[in-house]
């Protein structure tokens, strides 16, 4: 009744799981990571038992092909199960069961595990795949969205949509830096929720994500002016000392403070900052 992929990142900081379904919130059940270890999916007769202990094995250095036969081994209702794990390196790996409702199968390359039942056929698994392999340039989260998109496109679930999810996990990767779950999305019921996830994660990203240096506009000049007079305009009054404190009370509000940094503005703010206040002429030399 799923499809997912399970990958890591080709510096293995990264690790996350994909998945769709025409089932409710299968992002609930299906995913399972953990930073610098390794990352699985559960599907078909979901077993939960396999996420702590799948994670517990990899924790120890067991191969991802080890983890899966183990698990399964252990497991007198396998012949239900499917699932594909992802370790620290290595190839990943997949179990479908052969009492999986067909079409039923999985797929495997280095560091990524692609699988799925109840599909319209092999070649949602085969999009699944080609989408990962062909997305190297791609930032992770958004490379994994786009491969589902690509089995969902090729047919995805044969009963038809209903929920997907996105679980991404990297060292210190979560919000203020205090946790690893770097993306934890879901779309529990939608009739296009792979689209959905899409948008949600667009919208995480310019709420989340840390600014590129290398893009960063110093907050003075004409660029300073401009932020003041368009936080003024959102009823965030700037002092003489400048607009930094406005525009920390503002980001607040608007939930962007993960892309602040003293002293400069990131374009991704400057631009939301413009989109949402009354109309303010940019000077001529703001960026």
């Amino acid at each position: 009744m799923t499809f997912s992929l399970v990958a890591r990142s080709a510096d293995g900081r990264l690790h996350g799981v994909v998945v769709a379904s025409k089932f409710l919130a299968a992002g609930a059940l299906v995913p399972a990571a953990e930073a610098q270890v390794g990352a699985l999916a559960t599907q078909a007769h979901v077993n939960l038992a396999y996420r702590p202990q799948g994670l517990a094995l990899l924790r120890t250095g067991v191969p991802a092909a080890d983890v899966v036969a183990g698990l399964v081994a252990a497991d007198a209702e396998r012949e239900h199960r499917q699932l594909g794990v992802v370790g620290a390196s290595g190839p990943g790996a997949s179990w479908t069961g052969p009492a999986c409702h067909p079409w039923a199968g999985g797929r495997t390359g280095d560091g990524w595990a692609a699988q799925g039942n109840i599909l319209a056929g092999p070649e949602v698994v085969d999009a699944l795949g080609d989408a990962w392999l062909a997305g190297s340039a791609l930032p992770f989260a958004e490379r994994l969205v786009a491969a589902l998109r690509a089995g969902d496109e090729a047919g995805g679930d044969r009963r038809g949509r209903q929920s997907a999810g996105l679980l991404v996990v990297e060292p210190g990767g979560g919000y203020g830096g205090r946790s690893d779950v770097l993306v934890d999305l879901r779309v529990d019921d939608h009739p296009d929720p792979v689209a959905e996830l899409g948008r949600l994660l667009a919208v995480h990203t310019m709420l989340f994500s840390r600014p590129d240096p290398a893009t960063l506009l110093d907050l003075s000049g004409a660029v300073a002016d401009e932020v003041a007079a368009l936080l003024t305009a959102l009823g965030h009054p700037v002092g003489d000392d400048g607009p930094e404190a406005a525009l920390v009370s503002w980001a607040g509000v608007e939930n962007l403070e993960e892309r602040l940094v003293p002293g400069r503005i990131d374009p991704v703010v400057l631009t939301h900052l413009r989109g949402v206040a009354p109309h303010v002429p940019a000077p001529r030399s703001a960026s």
